[in-house]
């Protein structure tokens, strides 16, 4: 919080209220200034040990990373799904 133990934007003085006010409101509606940032947003799926190993040594032959191989991967199966009749 900034001076007075008040939001910059909100004008809320509790958390609570900050989050009440973020509610019914969206941040593009402020032009604070603020610069764009660039941000990937990633997961964690559980897989098999056997599984992994496998995805890992075919990564290898390939010569990528392991979450470009399995991105790859899934990005091939949904479009197989979405362009196959009966899916």
């Amino acid at each position: 919080m900034v001076e007075n133990n008040k939001s910059s934007i909100s004008k809320a003085d509790s958390i609570e209220r900050i989050g009440k006010f973020w509610d019914t409101h969206d941040f593009t509606d402020f032009d604070t200034g603020a610069d764009d940032v660039d941000f990937e947003i990633s997961c964690a799926v559980p897989l098999e040990l056997d599984l992994f190993s496998s995805i890992e040594e075919q990564a290898k032959i390939r010569g990528i990373k392991v979450e470009t191989l399995v991105n790859v991967w899934l990005q091939q199966k949904l479009d197989e799904h979405r362009f196959s009749p009966g899916h």
